[in-house]
């Protein structure tokens, strides 16, 4: 891979593409890590009351057994999820694996009324059928590399290549 692409351009994309998805009851909520910071700065930069929810995959995942616990945020919604519409946000869709993983968490909160998706970066490599209403970039990358979102101290966000073994 050449270039890494720039996310704080891409958040820009984000904000814009995410503004004809909100519905006059939208909740907005982030898969943790990377969804979870981008759901933050939405929620602010689109003037929503409240604070947007946080979900965790980590005990949907089919690789729990070899992943274990990951060291990320537990699941906060702050919403009654029955028959809310809910926009997910995340910052990689790659296999699909975490949003289903993230929807079997949601249905257990209750039965939302409409779930839709949003992203950063949509690199392909689909081993489920889960698809992005948005996608900011759409990115291909070999394999062996992870491509993943990283905050500094300041808020700023940028993207990390890391190879997987």
């Amino acid at each position: 891979m050449n270039a890494l692409p720039d996310a704080e351009g891409l958040y820009q994309t984000l904000l814009a593409g995410v503004k004809p998805l909100m519905r006059e009851h939208t909740r907005l909520v982030g898969v943790t890590s990377g969804g979870a910071w981008l759901v933050e700065r939405l929620q602010k930069d689109l003037g929503l009351p409240g604070t947007p929810g946080v979900i965790s995959s980590a005990m949907h995942r089919d690789d729990f057994a070899r992943r274990g616990m990951a060291a990320s945020a537990q699941t906060q919604l702050p919403f009654d999820v029955d028959g809310s519409d809910v926009l997910l946000l995340d910052d990689v869709l790659y296999t699909g694996r975490t949003i289903r993983a993230v929807l079997n968490e949601l249905f257990d909160f209750g039965r939302p009324g409409c779930v839709r998706l949003a992203v950063m970066v949509d690199r392909g490599g689909r081993e489920l059928p889960v698809a992005a209403d948005f996608a900011a970039a759409h990115l291909t990358l070999p394999d062996t590399q992870l491509l993943a979102l990283a905050r500094g101290n300041d808020g700023s966000l940028r993207f990390n290549v890391e190879e997987q073994a």
